[in-house]
């Protein structure tokens, strides 16, 4: 099992909740903020099988461009989101830590 870290680019977040809950991920969004894509964004956590987290990217992937197609690409931003793949046995002290940070 793996926990998906996704730091998401707030002008693709609601096109990827809504797409990614149409094809059946569950996740767990947080609103966050800070220096990683320099302008708003949202967290998402999304708890997967070490077989679906391939999928799962390429389907990120695909809703954003398919965002883009709809919208335009921006100029402005480097990058949609950042994504971190742990194991989810390890990754406790991660959610202490986000747990900690929004208290």
């Amino acid at each position: 099992m793996k926990l998906v870290i996704c730091v998401v680019h707030n002008r693709y977040s609601d096109a990827l909740e809504k797409g990614l809950k149409d094809k059946g991920y569950r996740m767990t969004e947080l609103a966050s903020s800070g220096g990683f894509l320099k302008k708003g964004s949202t967290t998402f956590l999304f708890g997967v099988k070490d077989d679906d987290v391939a999928a799962l990217q390429k389907d990120m992937q695909q809703i954003c461009l398919d965002h883009e197609a709809k919208k335009g690409k921006m100029k402005d931003v480097d990058s949609r989101y950042t994504s971190f793949v742990v194991e989810a046995k390890e990754s406790l002290p991660i959610l202490t830590a986000f747990h900690n940070s929004s208290s």
